[in-house]
């Protein structure tokens, strides 16, 4: 993807504590996003927040787990974020717990790569 080009961002709203075969929700999304090849993922965990069943998530009321909402979201070619939503999609329906994916037009700005201090010389 080319700075100052056209993409779609596709975010996944999720729980904290939603697994899949014992790993979590987002961390599967995020690790199925790398090995498909697509740019990038961000995890963004809320502090509050609830869903469709109408019950409020805070990081404020005790729980013995932290349940709070997740959203994971990928920034990347329409073409790609297709491609992956046709490999992800049908594992996302069949989880037991609720989940919302929403997918919209961008204008991808900047893209600066980086280098670490340790790789320059």
């Amino acid at each position: 993807m080319e700075s100052s080009s056209k993409a779609k961002v596709l975010r996944f709203y999720v729980s904290s504590t939603d697994v899949v075969k014992h790993i979590s929700v987002y961390e599967a999304i995020a690790v199925a996003a790398k090995e498909h090849g697509l740019g990038g993922a961000t995890v963004y965990k809320g502090i509050m927040g609830y869903g469709t069943s109408s019950k409020l998530h805070s990081d404020k009321f005790w729980e013995l787990i932290d349940k709070v909402p997740v959203i994971v979201e990928i920034v990347d070619t329409e073409e790609n974020i297709n491609s992956f939503l046709d490999v992800v999609l049908p594992w996302i329906k069949l989880l037991p717990k609720g989940c919302m994916v929403t997918c919209q037009d961008t204008d991808v700005i900047l893209i600066k790569n980086g280098q670490s201090p340790s790789s320059k010389k």
